[in-house]
């Protein structure tokens, strides 16, 4: 099973690689953590934001390998604690499929997209900048897989 972040956004500060590097690499390789990156549309083009989420959304379409299951990252989605995630991870690897985490554009991800999703999920009430959403994303899987491990990282 593999873990996959699918975002918009493409130049990211170089914290951003080298924090979501040092989550990937210390995840198992059954537990694989790997990050799709996908040109986000220009925003100087006049189209409207509508326009350029279903533009950015083929792409996501794209990336995404046949049969995963689909979580998208909106600010409406469901709040989950670390310990429902790692009940989660638990029942995800049992279940041996690809997951595939959507993070947005700007903009957001388009409605259709969202739709089309297995679930929704949300990282916190506040609004998180792009490049900390990647970064929280990879944290807090590698820490629902420690406690799952019993690995000393998370100490309730």
């Amino acid at each position: 099973m593999k873990l996959i972040v699918i975002a918009v956004g493409n130049r990211m500060p170089a914290w951003v690689e080298t924090a979501w590097d040092d989550y990937a690499k210390r995840l198992p390789p059954d537990c694989a953590l790997e990050l799709r990156e996908i040109k986000p549309e220009p925003r100087t083009t006049g189209k409207t934001p509508a326009q350029m989420m279903a533009a950015e959304a083929r792409r996501i379409e794209a990336a995404i390998p046949g049969g995963a299951l689909r979580l998208a990252l909106d600010e409406r989605g469901r709040d989950l604690t670390t310990m429902a995630l790692s009940q989660r991870l638990e029942q995800w690897r049992a279940g041996g499929r690809d997951v595939v985490f959507l993070v947005g554009g700007p903009d957001g991800l388009d409605d259709a997209l969202k739709s089309a999703c297995d679930g929704q999920i949300r990282l916190s009430s506040l609004t998180l900048p792009h490049p900390m959403v990647r970064v929280v994303l990879a944290e807090q899987l590698y820490r629902a897989w420690a406690i799952l491990a019993n690995h000393p990282y998370h100490r309730a």
